[in-house]
């Protein structure tokens, strides 16, 4: 399938979780330690745009990928910052353009599909952020967690830890879920809770 197809459902996932965020819980901790959900929303707003400017060939500066702002409505700047990168991604010859990713590594370009692509398990893996934080369903499709599977099996552990867009692996059991197990492969405890 064609990963820009598996980006627009990862980011589609997501936008029925932020549809769901009360004002009230912005400030609430997430399972992403450095932010609470008004920061993890800007994150998400702000990748969005720097993805689009990556793939328009304007990727470079860091600010580009630090301007999200989610005024008075973060399901609304969200959207706008969906579209934003989902058209962005439309044509067809940014899956061999090359991305600068400052954000991901530094002097390195990447192949436009390894780039969506990483794009694409970023917003897997925030969606259920967001909606472990604010108490609602993450229910991605299978097709979404197979292709999610395949990219965080990829990433290399001296990629993973501060600093970088992954935790470290999480142990699990044997014959988890494997929706549980893209969770653990993304950093990511099944069992995290608010406060722990």
């Amino acid at each position: 399938m064609d990963i820009r197809e598996l980006d627009r459902r990862a980011l589609a996932l997501a936008g029925e979780i932020v549809k769901h965020v009360k004002p009230d819980q912005l400030e609430l901790p997430t399972p992403c330690p450095d932010w609470t959900l008004h920061g993890l929303l800007r994150h998400l707003v702000s990748q969005n745009q720097g993805f689009a400017a990556a793939a328009r060939g304007n990727g470079g500066p860091l600010m580009v990928w630090r301007r999200g702002d989610l005024g008075d409505n973060p399901y609304r700047a969200y959207a706008a910052s969906a579209v934003a990168v989902t058209t962005a991604f439309a044509d067809d010859a940014v899956l061999e353009r090359r991305f600068t990713l400052p954000e991901v590594r530094e002097g390195i370009e990447f192949p436009g599909r390894v780039a969506i692509s990483f794009h694409f398990v970023d917003f897997v893996a925030h969606a259920w952020d967001v909606a472990k934080t604010i108490g609602v369903p993450w229910e991605p499709d299978a097709e979404v967690v197979a292709a999610g599977l395949r990219v965080a099996e990829k990433v290399p552990d001296s990629d993973r830890g501060p600093g970088t867009g992954f935790g470290q692996r999480v142990p699990v059991p044997e014959g988890v879920s494997p929706r549980d197990h893209l969770l653990a492969l993304l950093g990511r405890s099944p069992e995290w809770r608010p406060g722990c």
